[in-house]
């Protein structure tokens, strides 16, 4: 083994709210540092270019593609994953909905687009339409046309503010 692939970075950062320390090779993404050495296979590899979304994660309330971000660069940050979404509880609104709206279908793409929009609903508790559509522009995905994931960010924007919406009986489990 070579001198250079024996070296380990460390850092410590906040971890879906509890302070971690990880050591890791220099080089590795945070998605990498995620899934890798810390065990959290909820973030997933995608395009790894930062085109498809499916990587984001939150750094301080703000999502990231974590393909891009270096895992050193999370020294001292704030970092969420989708397994840090749901509390003793019970699952986030997110969750609940897209569970609900047939949002997630095949499930790849769903962790990215949960931490964007949990992070448009901090920001936005009342989206309408078009906001989500463009908060969630940067997230790709193959399987539901996204209808599905827009209404079912709706129904969890409602359902946060304490009100219940109701949607059309096909937005449900895909009824038609």
């Amino acid at each position: 083994m070579s001198e250079r692939t024996k070296q380990k970075a460390h850092l410590e950062l906040t971890l879906n709210g509890e302070v971690v320390e990880v050591a890791f090779a220099p080089h590795k993404t945070l998605l990498e540092v995620l899934r890798e050495d810390l065990g959290l296979t909820g973030t997933k590899h995608g395009c790894e270019l930062g085109e498809c979304g499916t990587c984001a994660v939150l750094v301080d309330g703000r999502s990231v593609l974590s393909c891009l971000m270096l895992g050193l660069d999370a020294e001292g940050r704030r970092v969420e994953t989708v397994e840090g979404m749901a509390t003793p509880a019970g699952l986030h609104p997110l969750q609940e909905t897209f569970a609900d709206t047939g949002a997630a279908q095949c499930g790849y793409c769903t962790p990215g687009f949960l931490l964007v929009a949990k992070e448009l609903l901090a920001a936005n508790p009342k989206p309408n339409r078009e906001e989500i559509k463009e908060a969630l522009a940067g997230n790709l995905c193959r399987c539901t046309g996204y209808i599905k994931i827009y209404e079912a960010v709706e129904l969890a924007a409602a359902r946060m503010r304490g009100e219940e919406i109701e949607l059309p009986r096909e937005c449900v489990y895909g009824y038609d």
